[in-house]
């Protein structure tokens, strides 16, 4: 049998929403041309903004988001499944929220996930990064959602660090975890591949970790690194260094998923007499 492909993007995106729409489409027709069913970009492809006060003046609702009606074309046009994160409104004049999207391949929005884990690091003397003075944090974890390469559950970048999360999607029936993230030169370097092989590993699932890579700004570069990884914990396909647009593909099979947990079964073996059940 022939598994299905699926492609992961990297890129830098920039405060002009115009500019990172038309690299997406770009990375849409460039996964669809080589036979991808589905493509995942990362966190905040719309925007990346120089202060919280531009996120917030930028951030429109999903439907009136010129970004999201781009990308929902480019997935109606090209026939193929599209994972992102992008800025949405709240009912706050002074908070958004970090979503992220599943569109199918009618170009509809099956899914929308808002980011449970929020980063918040304030080092005396040091830097301060609170992503909750301006971002509400989600309280609901989607189910997988049904896709032609298996069933994805969504997260959001600072969420990798929490297995719980993972744990619970993989009981909830994910074959595919996937990561849209920014993550910081600093933290990429010490624990991006680390803890995205270990979630795969730990719940015998694929992993899907999109990533903004390069200077977005004066204030702010992201590590970059895309990759997709399997339930095995070896890393199928990689974007390289550069800060071009790229994307990176590989094959989802179920098959070998299955054959990983069924002569593995880490699952049956937690002790849930012992330390509470992840549902």
């Amino acid at each position: 049998m022939t598994w299905p492909f699926a492609a992961v993007a990297q890129f830098c995106a920039s405060s002009v929403i115009t500019r990172n729409a038309a690299i997406c489409s770009e990375l849409v027709d460039r996964a669809a041309s080589q036979g991808a069913k589905a493509v995942f970009f990362p966190e905040a492809s719309d925007f990346i903004a120089e202060s919280a006060a531009e996120s917030i003046q930028l951030t429109t609702s999903l439907g009136d988001s010129s970004f999201v009606k781009s990308l929902q074309d480019s997935a109606r046009d090209k026939r193929i499944w599209v994972s992102v994160g992008v800025h949405e409104k709240s009912p706050s004049p002074t908070h958004i929220y970090n979503s992220h999207l599943t569109i199918d391949a009618d170009g509809d929005i099956v899914s929308v996930y808002r980011k449970i884990h929020l980063f918040k690091v304030d080092i005396k003397n040091g830097p301060r990064l609170m992503e909750s003075d301006s971002t509400f944090a989600g309280n609901t974890i989607p189910d997988p959602v049904a896709t032609p390469i298996g069933k994805v559950g969504q997260q959001t970048c600072y969420d990798l660090r929490f297995a719980e999360l993972s744990i619970a999607q993989r009981r909830r029936g994910a074959d595919i975890l996937t990561f849209p993230s920014a993550f910081t030169v600093k933290t990429g370097m010490a624990h991006w591949e680390p803890l995205l092989r270990a979630r795969a590993i730990e719940t015998q699932s694929y992993v899907i970790a999109a990533a903004q890579i390069g200077q977005h700004n004066a204030k702010r570069t992201s590590y970059g690194n895309a990759m997709i990884v399997d339930p095995w914990g070896t890393i199928l396909a990689r974007c390289g260094d550069g800060i071009s647009p790229s994307i990176a593909i590989a094959p989802i099979d179920l098959d070998y998923l299955k054959k990983v947990r069924t002569e593995m079964p880490v699952m049956n073996h937690r002790r849930t007499d012992v330390y509470p059940k992840i549902h």
